[in-house]
């Protein structure tokens, strides 16, 4: 509370009296132009106002009973997919920095009152929006957090605006992954992931050496999912793959081929198998009849059949 009490005092001081104002200076993120909390009150009224807070908590817990988190640090996830703090747009017209934050701070969390001495900093966003980024921070007990929480999710907009609370993992893991980050891997809203980093920072709750290291690691290439085993072959280009396809279409014509050739001559052979019958057919028609003469098996169509004759009558 006294580093943001120090703050909030030298931003309501002209900028002329100031010292220069802290940067993030983390390799791997675009710095964002600072200025006071007086230089942006000076702004025209073509500027847009964002205020949102960041709520923390010292937290003497241990992951697995060796990983120290140290601190409790909450996030939102948004309607849209992406991770942000608890603030909005503040109408400078009708509405203070800190009574417009704390009115969608109310909708948002329920039960959480932000003063002028929570205030941490202002930067100009990038952009071809004219919008200043207010950031506060409040630093609470691990229970006032926790009943944060659960509050948030009786506010109005969870599940509408808010899809919930997330706490911000401030350890990194033997991996150089697990932990922070991988969650700077996400997608963060606005300038939500500079806040975080510079809050960070400057609150000293995160060495900075710590803090370049975490976002170092999210710019290196991911490896793929699954490596090849020892001993495997080497996984075909993708042009050989499909070799078997076409190989596969070459077999398929020829097969119809095949089978046009074998229909045309089966019709070729038909009308010898027809003159075939008819010989037959002729034959036993020429042969005398005795009596009643059988129907030779296997004759065809064309055969004619041969009817008893009777016997003359006394």
């Amino acid at each position: 509370m006294a580093a943001m009490g120090a703050m909030a005092a030298m931003g309501a001081l002209p900028a002329g009296a100031l010292p220069p104002l802290p940067t993030l200076g983390v390799p791997g993120v675009p710095e964002l132009k600072p200025l006071t909390r007086y230089e942006a009150m000076r702004l025209g009224p073509g500027w847009s106002h964002s205020c949102h807070a960041m709520l923390y908590a010292p937290n003497p817990g241990m992951l697995f009973g060796r990983i120290p988190l140290r601190y409790a640090v909450l996030m939102q996830m948004r309607f849209d997919g992406l991770l942000g703090f608890p603030g909005g747009f503040v109408d400078r017209r009708y509405w203070s920095l800190e009574d417009g934050l704390n009115r969608v701070l109310g909708l948002g969390l329920g039960c959480v009152r932000l003063t002028e001495a929570d205030y941490l900093c202002s930067h100009l966003t990038e952009g071809p929006h004219r919008v200043v980024a207010h950031f506060y921070a409040r630093q609470l007990t691990l229970e006032e957090l926790h009943t944060i929480e659960i509050s948030a999710v009786h506010s109005r907009d969870h599940g509408l605006e808010v899809m919930g609370m997330v706490r911000v993992p401030l350890y990194t893991q033997k991996d150089r992954m697990g932990g922070l980050p991988n969650f700077l891997g996400n997608s963060f809203v606005g300038t939500a992931k500079f806040q975080l980093l510079f809050a960070l920072k400057i609150l000293n709750m995160v060495p900075e050496e710590k803090l370049a290291e975490a976002v170092a690691a999210t710019q290196k290439p991911k490896k793929p999912a699954i490596e090849q085993a020892p001993g495997m072959p080497a996984a075909k280009p993708a042009n050989e793959l499909a070799e078997p396809t076409k190989t596969g279409n070459d077999l398929a014509d020829r097969a119809e081929n095949q089978a046009a050739a074998q229909a045309a001559a089966e019709a070729a052979e038909q009308p010898v198998a027809g003159l075939e019958s008819q010989a037959v057919a002729e034959q036993l028609v020429a042969m005398p009849v005795a009596g009643a003469v059988e129907q030779p098996a296997g004759l065809g169509v064309g055969a004619v059949a041969v009817q008893p004759v009777a016997e003359a009558m006394e």
